[in-house]
């Protein structure tokens, strides 16, 4: 089964929060969902989980026992103890006895919370907490496992100690739905969707992405139209959109080749520009 989402529409009331928005997750693969603040992300995420009603569209997900959710805030029980966390949840899905047993040995080991176990989850450190939570969303080996910026605010020691769990439980077979803002993330995705207030811009690979780009990305010590460029350490990168006449002239790259934050950045930039 391949879940997701075709020409899925969610509105607010009278605000739209997503128009028209597809994405594929394959079993056995990680899709990232990127964009910034309230670009969407959470909200298919949540339509995906069920807990949000989209306005038209499809959505296709797994009966509630082969879905797992980690939501932003870690998805845990802040007075509840690392076992008693895993207990709770383990009750919630039916699992006991000897499956419990093995299952809650096997992914404390997996997290390196074995130090933690009779710790209140509320006195975890940040990547702790996150690693818990993550555990807890695949606790009954769910089908589709869907992570709502699983790494924000993380330590970057535990940010790679999360993406190797990430990783491990996509190659077990589970197709993987995740929203972030880090594009290193990104990254190491199988595909990515970009939304930028609810709207697609791109989709596709790493690479299917930047070349989605229309126009020029150029590299200055100062930008020559300020609302199209963004700094990147000490200097500038400034899209420059294509020339409604051929003929025209198209700014020298200089051997520049954009990377994928430089790509994400001009889309939307492209997507407002059309938009005003």
């Amino acid at each position: 089964m391949n879940y997701g989402a075709t020409a899925l529409e969610v509105s607010f009331g009278s605000r739209p929060a997503l128009g028209g928005v597809d994405l594929s997750i394959p079993a056995g693969r990680v899709s990232a969902v990127v964009g910034g603040d309230g670009a969407g992300k959470s909200t298919l995420l949540h339509c995906l989980a069920g807990t949000v009603q989209p306005t038209r569209g499809e959505v296709r997900r797994p009966a509630k026992e082969l879905l797992g959710l980690m939501p932003s805030q870690s998805g845990t029980w802040a007075d509840l103890t690392v076992d008693e966390n895993i207990s709770f949840v383990a009750a919630a899905y039916g699992v006991g006895g000897r499956t419990l047993a093995s299952r809650r040995d096997e992914l404390i080991e997996r997290a390196d919370l074995g130090d933690a176990r009779d710790r209140l989850a509320g006195d975890l450190s940040g990547g702790m907490r996150h690693k818990l939570g993550f555990i807890l969303a695949i606790l009954h080996q769910p089908e589709l496992l869907l992570l709502d910026e699983p790494s924000t605010g993380v330590d970057p020691v535990s940010r790679v100690e999360l993406w190797r769990m990430v990783a491990e439980t996509a190659a077990g077979g589970t197709a993987v739905a995740l929203s972030t803002t880090y594009l290193d993330e990104a990254e190491r995705s199988s595909s990515i969707l970009v939304l930028d207030e609810g709207v697609a811009v791109a989709s596709g690979t790493a690479s299917d992405v930047i070349e989605a780009v229309a126009g020029t990305i150029t590299v200055a010590e100062r930008p020559t139209v300020a609302d199209r460029a963004w700094r990147r350490g000490r200097v500038f990168h400034e899209w420059h959109p294509p020339p409604p006449d051929r003929a025209a002239s198209v700014p020298d790259k200089g051997g520049f080749q954009p990377d994928l934050e430089d790509a994400v950045i001009a889309l939307m930039l492209a997507r407002r520009e059309a938009a005003t």
